[in-house]
């Protein structure tokens, strides 16, 4: 490979943990795991080679920890290397629509002051483009969102849960990495994946057709960098007990 010694160690000390991941969940075979250098370098996208055990985490936790540990590999790595996240969607998602990419417009009452001009626009009519960096500071959200436990972050068209967040780690980490990148950014434990997807370029949309962001990934892993207009809906009766539910799962997706 043509690429440095330390990446090297890297990618085979994930294919590694992997294939440990594999055995340990009783497959007698698998096609062959192949790294690609995607822009976080070194994460491994095999969920074609990888058996559906694996793919739906169905592995006891302790099992899947102590496989990590003996490999140094986080949970959200075991996940990623087991070619869990992102989930891919077609870019048939954000096809034409009643209005734009969507059947519905933004809802006319957003969440922390959020901007409904911009937010239709982003959300129905943009595949590229974003809120400016550090918008959401902006907003009335560091003033009333919970610090001390889990939000839940709404479709800002159809108000399905799309993030629960901060999970898995702090307020203040979560808030720390989005003012450095400028977006909130949410991680792969964050995503209600039953709505939530990733198009091969990167962008991150809901399964509506909502424009989300992008997934930007770093050493850390998948990142979605994600318009605070986008997630500021409000739950109606029935998303909001989809959210509830999504919650007590952990932000899988509960077709899993």
């Amino acid at each position: 490979w043509d690429v440095p010694h330390t990446l090297k160690k890297t990618m085979l000390r994930r294919s590694a943990g992997l294939a440990a991941l594999v055995c340990l969940s009783g497959c007698t075979a698998f096609t062959s795991v192949t790294p690609s250098l995607a822009p976080n370098a070194g994460s491994l996208r095999s969920a074609r080679s990888v058996p559906p055990v694996a793919m739906a985490g169905l592995l006891p936790n302790g099992i899947s920890k102590r496989i990590g540990d003996l490999f140094g590999l986080s949970s959200a790595e075991m996940k990623a290397g087991a070619g869990m996240y992102p989930i891919v969607g077609d870019e048939s998602i954000m096809s034409k629509k009643a209005h734009g990419t969507s059947e519905v417009p933004v809802q006319t009452d957003l969440r922390w002051g959020c901007d409904v001009e911009t937010a239709d626009r982003i959300c129905n009519f943009n595949r590229h483009y974003a809120e400016y960096a550090g918008y959401w500071e902006t907003t009335n959200f560091l003033k009333e969102v919970a610090r001390d436990g889990e939000t839940t972050y709404y479709d800002s068209n159809t108000g399905k849960p799309l993030f629960i967040a901060p999970r898995g780690r702090t307020f203040e980490d979560f808030v720390k990495e989005s003012k450095s990148h400028g977006w909130p950014s949410f991680r792969d434990e964050e995503v209600v994946w039953e709505n939530v997807r990733c198009l091969r370029d990167g962008e991150s949309v809901s399964v509506d057709g909502t424009h989300l962001g992008h997934n930007l990934p770093d050493r850390k892993g998948n990142r979605y960098c994600i318009n605070l207009v986008s997630v500021a809906g409000n739950p109606t009766n029935a998303t909001a007990a989809e959210g509830a539910a999504a919650g007590e799962l952990g932000g899988k997706d509960a077709s899993l």
